[in-house]
């Protein structure tokens, strides 16, 4: 019996090589099919639902995509591709807030596992993307409902205006005076209400000095300035140890996170979410 558990699992091992040989080179079909024979043989292997799913990604088949990804963060829960499956299926059905969640989720994994892989780029990427989406969606909708109301109120005050020159002889420019200064007062109200929803210039304090991107995962050197933690890794390892700016000697160990700025960033970023815009 054991010897054919151990059987099983080696053989689903070399299907999921196989599948992964086949999706190199573009064979989606039959890479799905080596995922699926490795699933009938172990099932509860996360991974291979997570590289099925992708293989689905591939072929736009969120639904598959969704119900592989779903069934690989149930097997386990700290599985970053499966989150991030998840996430970009729910966000293909508009399903903002949930798909959002997952990315997050997948982010903050992946960050924990390793801050300079490729895929915490990619997921961040898609996340501000997803984000950037709702925000549109939503601000489109606020913005017609402001344009709604303002004339309605407009529609009002000059109907109310009509009403006063009608009954009031004599006082018509004072009437009319009246109300061009509440119109006036109208339209600061509504332009004040847009504010949020105007996209300007991002504060330079939210922003890495290397990047000039606004902090995703802000880190702090004891030189007091402020760096995204992978890029400033990344110089650590390829140009040198130490501080782009002061020049200091930096080791990585000598980063600490700085929450002031990440707390700063994600309320910036949830009052104004045009900035997660990408160019």
């Amino acid at each position: 019996m054991v010897k054919g558990v151990q059987s099983g699992t080696v053989q689903a091992e070399q299907l999921k090589q196989d599948g992964n040989l086949y999706f190199k080179k573009n064979r989606l079909g039959a890479a799905i099919d080596a995922y699926t024979e490795a699933i009938t043989l172990s099932p509860n292997v996360s991974v291979y639902w997570t590289n099925r799913a992708v293989c689905y990604r591939k072929r736009n088949d969120w639904t598959r995509v969704e119900e592989d990804s779903r069934k690989a963060v149930e097997l386990d829960h700290t599985s970053v591709k499966g989150h991030y499956m998840l996430g970009l299926a729910l966000v293909q059905r508009e399903k903002y807030a949930e798909g959002i969640k997952e990315l997050q989720r997948a982010l903050d994994l992946g960050r924990g596992a390793s801050p300079q892989n490729y895929m915490v780029e990619e997921i961040w990427e898609d996340l501000a993307k997803a984000q950037y989406s709702e925000w549109e969606r939503n601000s489109t909708k606020r913005s017609w409902d402001l344009q709604n109301l303002k004339e309605r109120c407009v529609t009002a005050l000059i109907e109310k205006r009509l009403r006063d020159d009608a009954e009031v002889e004599g006082f018509i420019d004072e009437v009319t005076d009246s109300t061009s200064q509440q119109l006036e007062a109208l339209d600061s109200v509504f332009s004040k209400a847009a504010e949020s929803d105007t996209p300007t210039e991002l504060p330079d304090y939210l922003c890495c000095r290397i990047t000039l991107d606004i902090f995703r995962d802000p880190v702090i050197a004891p030189s007091g300035f402020t760096y995204e933690k992978a890029t400033i890794l990344e110089h650590l390892e390829q140009v040198g140890n130490f501080d782009p700016i002061t020049r200091q000697p930096l080791y990585p160990w000598g980063l600490v996170p700085n929450l002031a700025i990440k707390e700063a960033v994600e309320a910036y970023l949830e009052k104004h979410g045009w900035a997660y815009k990408m160019d």
